[in-house]
């Protein structure tokens, strides 16, 4: 039974025009032949698709950011785990407290984490390296992973775990054949948005990187100062399709609303 109204169906799909509205236009800018921003296009043109290619340095800072996401989203995935299963389970003296910390990315201004990256990182000589970007990115990231695997070990029934526990598997094997696969929907889920975040961050990266190091949004950022041209657009276009591959592949796996909203298992 549809419990939605008319109503807040036109409600429901006037937000999600409004939300998807500046997407689609940048979409269809990229399909434009003419050498300036137009919307609508005035032909359908993959001129600017084939301009990507042309430009080496967008490429090399797609690598980096590629690998900069997978490195940065698997470390903070490293670091969540364990703390959302002491935090989730456990009450210990500085329990909150330790919850806060790993949560405080999320309060701080980004612009202010910049300012303390590039400070943090010059006390060790890693400024602008490609293994400070990763720790960097990886404090950012690691709430959103926090918070989902958070929210997958609160509803484990432990009675499984204390049955193999009985059984003779030691605490390891518990973790591997019974816990692990349990709360793998948090994890996947939070890798990928922690693997999204790291690609699209741009605030704190710009005050990292240097020219061996930069960004695909870093990149973007210092086209746009000097130039404003559809090649924008066209590269904007390539990073949405690959998040919405991203979450398609999610969601076909577990369900986004599953990760997301704690909807029922499919």
């Amino acid at each position: 039974m549809n419990r939605n109204g008319f109503w807040a169906l036109c409600f429901n799909a006037l937000f999600a025009l409004f939300m998807m509205g500046p997407l689609l236009v940048v979409i269809g800018v990229s399909f434009t032949p003419t050498g300036y921003l137009e919307f609508p296009p005035s032909a359908i043109s993959f001129r600017w698709f084939k301009a990507i290619l042309d430009n080496p340095d967008f490429i090399d800072a797609a690598w980096i950011s590629l690998e900069l996401g997978l490195a940065s989203a698997t470390l903070s995935t490293l670091l969540a785990v364990p703390a959302a299963l002491a935090i989730g389970r456990e009450r210990f003296r500085g329990r909150d407290a330790l919850q806060a910390l790993f949560l405080s990315p999320l309060t701080v201004p980004t612009v202010v984490l910049g300012v303390a990256f590039l400070r943090f990182l010059s006390l060790f000589d890693i400024n602008g390296t490609f293994l400070g970007l990763v720790l960097c990115h990886a404090v950012i990231v690691t709430p959103f992973v926090l918070r989902l695997v958070l929210a997958s070990v609160t509803g484990v029934d432990r009675s499984i775990e204390m049955a193999a526990t009985s059984l003779g598997a030691s605490h390891w094997t518990v973790f591997r054949r019974v816990t692990l696969p349990l709360i793998l929907p948090g994890v996947v889920g939070g890798w990928v948005l922690a693997f999204i975040t790291s690609f699209d961050e741009l605030t704190v990266t710009v005050f990292i990187v240097n020219p061996s190091t930069t960004t695909l949004p870093v990149r973007l950022f210092s086209h746009i100062t000097q130039t404003t041209d559809p090649l924008i657009a066209s590269i904007s276009t390539m990073v949405i399709l690959l998040t919405v591959l991203l979450m398609l592949a999610v969601n076909k796996l577990y369900g986004l609303d599953r990760l997301l909203i704690g909807g029922e298992a499919r």
